[in-house]
């Protein structure tokens, strides 16, 4: 049998030396193809396979073809090829490249007709891979275009849709055991939210230390969510001291950053004294804003790691769903602290006075009132 087409490692070509080996996708599709021309009836067999899930166009314009040209009779088939011919004449306005001697090159390649099904899931197995990177991607560009007026629900309406994504891709593929991926991921590189980044938490501690009550319904800011450590770490010295109910000011903050050993690390007294002594603002607004910059964060790391899983081919599709999934749920914690952090507050409720409150009495029962000559009894 003579071995699929490779235009990519043909030496006598000038220049094409570096280029990448063929993907193993390309000689599914040729198989799959080369089934198809020698026995057509076989995509009655190959389920829901569609032309843009080849990755090659040519491919892709020459199964279409045989998708809008009607099934010959099999018999006269095997001795007539009418309907290869016309299968041709379809595609080419759409691959104009495409000649005879190629679908004959595709009919050789095929190892065994009768397995254009399991051809055809190879395809869709790849087509589900590239696809799931370009959602990837899609997140990650999102999350970092600071053009957009809301970044926040721009991003997470482009984590929804590579969920959609994956929910209607779990009803695609069967799963099996084994199913986490084993690729490496990249190492996440330390989050560098530049100046304006340290700007906006300092703003934050400071107004916190000027208006500590308001950390009380602040519990879904976390330390981590700081770009700068130290200063996660001086958002901590502040809840503690909210919590346990203690005097907030800048030295107290200072007392408690020094019982924590935030001092031992490089900073003077007065550098923290610094961080914690010009508010301006509110602090939920500080704190909406640093934690708007770790979603962002988060939800580029997430579109790193599944774009890691696309580019390693030894992950099946199951492997593809199970860690992206896992990747995103990694997002959804953070942003189900964001949607509590933005909901609108509560209508307070009109407080009721006390005699508004309290039941209307019972009218005691009316009586005659007695005649005179009763009275004077």
């Amino acid at each position: 049998m003579p071995r699929p087409t490779d235009p990519y490692q043909d030496d006598d070509r000038d220049g094409l030396e570096d280029l990448p080996p063929t993907p193993a996708v390309h000689y599914a599709e040729q198989s799959l193809l080369g089934a198809l021309l020698l026995e057509p009836h076989r995509l009655a067999d190959i389920g829901s396979l569609q032309a843009d899930h080849f990755s090659s166009h040519t491919h892709g314009a020459l199964f279409a073809a045989m998708r809008t040209v009607p099934p010959p009779d099999p018999d006269a088939h095997r001795t007539d090829p009418a309907w290869l011919n016309t299968a041709l004449d379809t595609a080419r306005p759409e691959a104009p490249g495409l000649t005879a001697s190629y679908l004959h090159t595709l009919i050789q390649v095929c190892p065994w007709p009768k397995h254009a099904p399991a051809y055809a899931t190879m395809i869709r197995a790849d087509h589900a891979r590239r696809m799931l990177r370009v959602h990837a991607e899609r997140l990650a560009q999102t999350a970092a275009d600071i053009t957009l007026p809301d970044p926040a629900a721009a991003t997470l309406a482009q984590a929804d849709t590579l969920g959609r994504f994956l929910e209607d891709l779990s009803g695609q593929f069967a799963p099996h055991p084994g199913s986490l991926p084993r690729t490496p991921l990249p190492a996440t590189p330390p989050r560098e939210g530049g100046e304006e980044a340290g700007d906006e938490e300092r703003l934050l501690l400071a107004t916190a230390t000027a208006h500590p009550t308001e950390l009380k319904t602040m519990r879904w800011l976390q330390p981590e969510d700081f770009t700068l450590p130290l200063h996660g770490a001086l958002w901590q010295c502040l809840a503690a001291l909210v919590h346990r109910g203690a005097p907030v000011d800048p030295v107290t903050v200072l007392w408690e950053a020094q019982h924590r050993g935030l001092l031992a690390d490089g900073p003077t007294p007065g550098d923290l004294m610094d961080v914690v002594s010009t508010p301006v603002g509110s602090p939920e607004y500080w704190g909406e804003r640093v934690l708007q910059r770790a979603l962002l964060a988060r939800a580029h790391s997430v579109a790193a790691r599944i774009a890691a899983y696309t580019v390693d081919p030894a992950n099946t599709p199951h492997q593809l769903i199970t860690g992206s999934r896992r990747a995103l749920a990694d997002l959804t914690a953070l942003r189900t602290r964001w949607n509590h952090a933005t909901a609108p507050a509560p209508a307070a409720k009109p407080r009721q006075t006390r005699a508004a409150a309290a039941p209307p009495r019972a009218s005691p029962p009316r009586t005659a009132a007695p005649s005179p000559a009763r009275a004077s009894r």
